[in-house]
């Protein structure tokens, strides 16, 4: 796989468009917290939408206990994975809790309700907001049969597999 230089500390358009396109059409993610003890913790959440500044926004109750762990540490991870595409990111940042009822209304989609049955209006509604710090993903866009040639030519000459994918860093 080829590994592109790391990026620079500043975000650039490039960099975020990247992680978008990379991430915009896996519906799940899993959204890594710590626990005040160190031990992590990990849960499903949906992304609601992956801005132009890179920050990821997701919906939860204010009385959950990602609120409460974020707030001791702001340092999350969000993972992507689509197995069927050999695509999956990792993406590094930081956590924050907000309470800004128009950015809830501005991502607010009628799903939601399963969650919230009293709508955009609930009060127990919060987002959390990440700032993505840096990214790592994977991707693999050939097929399978391309993949698993490459792998049985690397084990038969004991080389390397080559042009399998992409693989990178990106540091916002």
């Amino acid at each position: 796989m080829s590994t592109p230089a790391d990026t620079a500390p500043n975000a650039t358009r490039e960099q975020i468009e990247k992680l978008n396109d990379l991430i915009k059409d896996i519906n799940m993610a899993m959204l890594v917290t710590a626990q005040p003890d160190g031990t992590l913790r990990s849960r499903p959440m949906a992304t609601q939408a992956a801005g132009p500044d890179g920050h990821l926004w997701f919906f939860t109750s204010i009385t959950s206990g990602k609120v409460h762990e974020i707030e001791n540490d702001q340092n999350v991870n969000v993972s992507y994975a689509e197995p069927d595409d050999n695509r999956y990111v990792s993406v590094s940042g930081t956590a924050r809790i907000v309470r800004d009822a128009q950015k809830i209304h501005e991502l607010w989609n009628p799903m939601l309700k399963a969650w919230f049955p009293k709508g955009k209006d609930d009060p127990s509604i919060a987002l959390i907001r990440v700032t993505t710090t840096s990214a790592e993903y994977w991707d693999a866009p050939n097929g399978t049969m391309v993949q698993l040639y490459g792998y049985i030519k690397s084990a038969l000459t004991g080389k390397s597999p080559t042009d399998i994918g992409e693989h990178g860093t990106l540091r916002l």
